[in-house]
């Protein structure tokens, strides 16, 4: 059963394969990167149908001149640029968290216990459906600090399960529990 489980996956894959070629280009691309301003129109009536799309031509074509007047800085420009600082420095701490947060343990771990792999595929297609509607709402600020919070607290109740153990019998049970949640909480904020 497993190995069809595994390879299902692979049909999803090879039904993108095979309907890729109908689907039309971006308009802002065919605007944009290729110059194309025909094809661009086209594009935009096969996607939004019959009728005067040229308001959104116009905020493409205003994005384009946006994007021309803007210089494209390298690595040690970035670095060295005062006003893109505090940037570089929230997203370098954002990242070294993302490292240091603990998912790479739950990952690792869940192949060890059988079926576990299979809640923590459902935790994360739960997590990036919840994550879609809720950074609307919320904004990703709130999302960002509320996944750490939970992931923190839910580190701490685990790391109490795993010493009580084997004290009660129920506690690993619970510790599955508390990363299916981790998993929840990871992917919905950071």
């Amino acid at each position: 059963l497993w190995p069809w489980l595994l390879a299902s996956s692979g049909l999803s894959a090879l039904v993108q394969l095979v309907t890729l070629p109908f689907f039309p280009d971006s308009p802002s691309y065919l605007l944009i990167q290729k110059g194309n301003e025909e094809a661009c129109r086209k594009a935009i009536k096969k996607l939004w149908g019959e009728g005067d799309h040229q308001a959104e031509i116009d905020d493409i074509m205003k994005e384009k001149g946006a994007m021309a007047s803007t210089k494209t800085l390298r690595v040690l420009e970035v670095i060295k640029e005062r006003s893109l600082r505090w940037q570089l420095y929230i997203l370098m701490t954002v990242m070294t968290t993302l490292q240091l947060c603990g998912i790479n343990a739950v990952e690792f771990e869940e192949y060890l216990i059988p079926y576990v792999s299979l809640g923590v595929g459902l935790c994360e297609c739960l997590s990036s459906i919840l994550c879609s509607t809720l950074i609307d709402r919320f904004g990703r600020k709130v999302l960002l600090w509320g996944g750490y919070l939970l992931m923190c607290s839910v580190l701490a109740l685990l790391t109490m399960t795993l010493s009580l153990q084997h004290r009660f019998f129920w506690m690993h049970y619970f510790s599955v529990i508390l990363i299916f949640l981790f998993v929840v909480f990871y992917g919905i904020g950071p």
